[in-house]
């Protein structure tokens, strides 16, 4: 597995523990150092889940309005607590950060929604996020990749 795909499934079992116990933010960095050591032993660079992580709850609000108007069949909570947060880390990597481009963010959570959701889960993913891309493109916040 390569190193930014395990770092991007521990920043996704960071925040689904975040948000299935009491969703207190102060708890992130103790959440992110427990599974860190746990599931990449060795891995000594874990700024990538730290930004992911804080990236996301920092813009948390946002991220789930967008879920709200993207997914308006499945209220927030009524989809299951790992799709939720496989579409916010989707999603933040998608609009808020410039770094990823953003078929792999897509790709990445389809990948992590296969492997840790349900029968469904990639569809559902590849459905929001495919529909949040082509509108972010539409609106013209980044260029369509060819």
């Amino acid at each position: 597995m390569a190193n930014r795909h395990l770092l991007r499934t521990i920043a996704m079992q960071c925040l689904y523990e975040w948000d299935f116990s009491d969703q207190n933010q102060e708890k992130i960095d103790a959440i992110v150092a427990h599974n860190t050591q746990e599931f990449a032993p060795g891995i000594e660079d874990f700024d990538f889940v730290k930004k992911l992580t804080h990236g996301v709850l920092k813009n948390q609000e946002q991220i789930d309005r967008v879920i709200e108007e993207y997914a308006p069949e499945w209220p927030l909570e009524q989809i299951t607590t790992v799709d939720r947060n496989i579409l916010r880390l989707g999603i933040y990597e998608l609009k808020f950060d410039n770094d990823v481009p953003p078929k792999v963010a897509i790709n990445e959570a389809i990948e992590l929604a296969k492997t840790f959701g349900g029968p469904s889960s990639g569809k559902f993913v590849n459905g929001v996020l495919g529909t949040i891309y082509r509108k972010i493109v539409e609106k013209e916040e980044i260029k369509a990749e060819t």
